[in-house]
């Protein structure tokens, strides 16, 4: 399935589109043991994971585009060890996100969600892209990159489930835990405040065709995806 390719990696698990050029979605899982004190790698980079026959999209691919290689599963989400962290370099967990976008209104949530690991908790964090076509620092709107390799999309959008630490995750998830969802527009002249775009995960399943937290119960699932978090942004 060349446009719902599955890579599973130690650090993240992606559905990749072959004739976007990009993930689909990314999901991964993030607690304390997930942070230390690696640096940055920077070694963004093609990954031989996908089949040799296709192409590749490369660190080049959005050079002087006006787009940021916007990560999917933050680098700073996997700083406990070099494999680790090099690999959220990959160019499959990379979107075209305009600059401010990226720097700004994802990185608040990024950091945000980060926060919760030292009150004892664990997250679970699924994001994506979705529509074509968005405006970058250059201006104006642009559909693809790469000679229409990659495609721009027209919003970003993530889920992120909070937990106390503890075991059987699925089955601890009710109608009261807290599950931020946000769906953005992938314009440079966004709000910083990723709170104003706060949404339901029924929302982001509409928009995009996804079944999200489907290992719930049925009626927890019902319950949770309907709801717009109200709860604090920093």
């Amino acid at each position: 399935m060349p446009n719902n390719y599955l890579l599973l990696k130690p650090q993240y698990a992606v559905s990749y589109s072959r004739d976007q050029g990009k993930p689909n979605w990314v999901s991964w899982h993030l607690d304390l043991s997930d942070r230390g004190g690696i640096d940055r790698q920077d070694n963004f980079r093609a990954d031989d994971a996908l089949p040799t026959e296709w192409y590749h999209v490369t660190e080049l691919s959005y050079v002087g585009s006006g787009f940021d290689r916007g990560h999917n599963c933050p680098s700073a989400d996997r700083t406990s060890s070099v494999e680790n962290n090099s690999a959220t370099f990959f160019m499959t967990n990379m979107m075209p996100q305009a600059p401010q976008n990226n720097q700004q209104t994802w990185a608040g949530l990024e950091n945000y969600t980060r926060s919760f690991l030292a009150g004892g908790n664990e997250v679970y964090v699924v994001c994506g892209s979705y529509g074509v076509g968005g405006t970058g620092s250059a201006g104006g709107l642009t559909t693809t990159l790469d000679q229409g390799r990659v495609t721009v999309p027209s919003r970003c959008w993530k889920v992120v489930v909070i937990l106390p630490v503890g075991d059987n995750d699925a089955a601890r998830v009710n109608a009261g835990t807290r599950i931020i969802a946000i769906d953005t527009p992938n314009i440079n002249s966004i709000n910083t405040d990723w709170g104003v775009y706060r949404t339901t995960v029924d929302a982001i399943e509409a928009a995009t065709g996804l079944d999200l937290l489907s290992n719930l119960p049925v009626e927890v699932q019902a319950a949770v995806e309907a709801k717009i978090d109200a709860g604090p942004v920093s």
